[in-house]
């Protein structure tokens, strides 16, 4: 069997090369070999198969369902959501509508999150305004966060 390398370049192994070793699976789903153990753990690969001497080997599903988990995580979905997504992907009777209520639950999250963001920009943005960033010892800023939450 012949060995693969995934600097090798951006091209696939063939039909030929599959199932591959830990290292090239995780360079062709663009994680690390860290994280893919730790998707593995999660079961979010389900089985994967090893060798004689115990080595894990992937398979062209396996990379293709690693690549959909690095989607879903670059995308900021939690590592319970993408179980569920997977799981659904996986299952060709699901309703598409079970899909969309997570990712509307995610993107109400995304929402939120932001909303918060920009509030606490705005906040920074007054206290910089009424800093007059000189020589004296006096600081709005440092007033502000030495006052009790709010």
């Amino acid at each position: 069997m012949s060995t693969l390398r995934a600097s090798a370049g951006p091209e696939e192994p063939t039909a030929s090369h599959w199932p591959v070793a830990i290292g090239v699976a995780a360079g062709l789903s663009g994680i690390s070999p860290k994280m893919l153990r730790h998707y593995e753990s999660l079961g979010l690969l389900g089985q994967v198969r090893r060798t004689g001497s115990n080595y894990r080997q992937y398979t062209e599903a396996d990379v293709h369902t690693l690549r959909f988990i690095r989607r879903a995580r670059d995308m900021g979905f939690s590592l319970e959501a993408i179980a569920e997504l997977v799981g659904l992907w996986h299952n060709r009777r699901r309703s598409s509508a079970q899909v969309k209520q997570i990712a509307q639950r995610h993107h109400d999250e995304l929402t939120q999150r932001i909303e918060a963001l920009q509030s606490m920009q705005r906040s920074l943005e007054a206290l910089l305004c009424c800093c007059p960033g000189d020589d004296r010892p006096d600081c709005p800023i440092l007033d502000d966060l030495a006052e009790p939450s709010r």
